[in-house]
């Protein structure tokens, strides 16, 4: 593609933002409603594609992740309020409103393509902005059918043509050219290490994502059926395509032979020590390397290019290790069913073995911890080297918010230990800028205040809005891996029960602040659908009461 095909597709993303960033929130959330229905009746579609394109995981398994990214970020993501007065504190005068960033450059893997586009085009448009994709080109044709669908469901809600753009045979200087380009105002880059430096090194704000060599550790008072249960389903969904999947897998001493046990009741294959030579031949260069040609692959496959069989029953490949690092080639990111594994006596050493393997490509990203012993918990806090510590399920769904109450993501900041810019999963938020608007609190030079009323009462509008949502488009109960119950307090921190006090089906920043003013608390249920802010701000205080 011709810088010039680049820029005209910037261009047109350009001019389309100029008219939707006028967008009120009600316009907006039509688009994403559109978007939203638009995708449901396609998702096993385009997984099949994308798995006939790429080669990568299983159908299933991709029309899965697309629902996640379809369903629930959507439902993660519509109640926010991203347009107009986003906060307002009328004690300290200062008043936040939301601005647009403008035209996302966003870089789409082969690896989870047609989920992760869903995903970074719903993000997009709900901060009011316009998104240029960059496909791999290895999944072309099912990015751009996705791309399609959306921008056309989006302008027949309202959202103006050209909106939306897909690059139509991308090569890597395209994908350079248009993260450089002087139309583009941010990137969501998601790819290897050298995809995200480039973004990093384009002078643009980015949001790249490290790699995730995920460590597993199963301490001693685990429960070791599920736990292994937990990192067997990790490690085999969609063949191991998504960042946060286990890559290493560290038992407990006292506890290592029933792991041994569970792994085989749960479909993986230890393999011996000449398969084990025979994989890293196949899997890793000299150079230390992962082999792109078995990433999302099946066990099956993968033994047989290496040279032996297994079932086709088996769900993972487990490689008995002793060391990480370049003399031991497995203990790198495999992106694919095979899983190292190590034995340590105590969770000290085992702490000491998980830091080993994030050190080794996977500084910021994601651990796995599964146990009971909440010591061992607060000592994972204070000494991993990561910003997502997952307990007690499985790194692939827990990272992403499918198992736990992160925010639903298909983009996972890695910090600053993983040269990124946010240890966040990236929402709609992240791509939006605050204006601050501010009143004089201490004169200069002794003068008087110019007294001035509160420029806005925020709440009454999203709360109407948001909860009009909810009788409409979440009347029956969500099924339990649905944002709703994500989006839930901390029963550990809620306080004394108030049997006079509704549940509240919707809770924003402002009804906490009325809360902490009136000195009471907020009640809310599982199903209660919390801003961000509104979370935020309640758990710091401790607000929350839930039934």
């Amino acid at each position: 593609m011709a810088a010039s095909d680049v820029d005209r597709a910037v261009n047109t993303v350009r001019q389309a933002f100029l008219q939707f960033s006028t967008f009120t929130q009600e316009q907006v959330d039509k688009v994403v409603d559109a978007m939203h229905d638009a995708c449901l009746p396609n998702l096993e579609k385009w997984a099949r594609m994308a798995h006939e394109e790429t080669g990568y995981g299983t159908i299933a398994d991709k029309t899965e992740k697309n629902r996640f990214g379809a369903e629930d970020v959507y439902r993660y993501i519509r109640p926010m309020k991203t347009v107009g007065f986003l906060s307002a504190d009328a004690g300290l005068g200062i008043y936040e409103v939301a601005s647009p960033m403008g035209v996302v450059a966003a870089v789409i893997p082969s690896t989870n393509p047609t989920s992760t586009a869903i995903y970074k085009i719903m993000v997009s448009l709900k901060a009011r902005n316009g998104i240029v994709v960059s496909p791999h080109p290895n999944a072309k044709n099912c990015i751009q059918a996705v791309c399609g669908t959306m921008h056309d469901a989006a302008v027949a809600a309202g959202a103006p043509r050209g909106i939306i753009a897909c690059l139509a045979a991308p090569t890597i200087e395209d994908t350079q050219a248009l993260m450089r380009n002087r139309g583009t105002n941010v990137i969501l880059a998601t790819g290897g290490i050298g995809l995200v430096n480039a973004a990093y090194s384009s002078g643009k704000p980015s949001y790249g994502v490290g790699p995730g060599n995920v460590p597993a550790f199963i301490e001693r008072t685990a429960v070791v059926s599920k736990a292994v249960k937990d990192v067997i389903a990790g490690k085999s969904f969609d063949w191991g395509t998504i960042c946060a999947s286990e890559q290493s897998l560290i038992a407990d001493t006292p506890v290592a032979s029933q792991v041994k046990e569970e792994l085989l009741r749960n479909g993986a294959y230890i393999v011996n020590e000449r398969e084990k030579a025979q994989l890293e031949a196949l899997m890793v260069d000299k150079e230390g390397r992962l082999n792109p040609k078995i990433v999302g692959r099946s066990p099956k496959y993968i033994a047989e290019k290496a040279g032996f069989s297994v079932a086709d029953s088996v769900r993972a490949l487990v490689v008995p290790e002793k060391g990480v690092g370049r003399d031991f080639p497995l203990s790198l990111e495999k992106l694919s069913p095979v899983l190292s594994y190590f034995e340590e006596d105590g969770w000290e050493a085992g702490c000491h073995r998980c830091i080993e393997v994030l050190q080794y490509g996977g500084l910021g990203h994601t651990l796995c911890l599964h146990t009971q012993d909440l010591e061992v918990i607060r000592q994972f806090a204070l000494r991993k080297p990561v910003f997502r510590i997952i307990i007690n399920s499985p790194g692939t769904h827990g990272a992403i918010g499918f198992s736990t109450n992160l925010p639903p993501a298909m983009t996972l900041g890695c910090g600053a230990l993983g040269n990124n810019i946010t240890s966040d999963n990236i929402t709609p938020l992240h791509l939006i800028d605050r204006k601050r608007i501010c009143y004089e609190a201490r004169p200069v030079g002794g003068g008087k205040l110019v007294p001035l009323p509160p420029l806005v009462k925020l709440g009454d509008e999203l709360d109407d809005a948001a909860r009009r949502f909810v009788a409409q488009r979440m009347g029956s109960a969500p099924a339990p891996n649905q944002s709703q119950r994500r989006m839930g307090a901390n029963p550990a921190a809620a306080p004394a029960r108030q049997e006079n006090q509704k549940a509240l089906d919707f809770v924003s920043e402002s009804d906490v602040r009325q809360a902490l003013k009136e000195g009471r608390k907020v009640r809310i249920h599982s199903k209660t659908l919390l801003t961000p802010s509104a979370r935020e701000l309640g758990e710091e205080h401790q607000i929350f009461e839930r039934t």
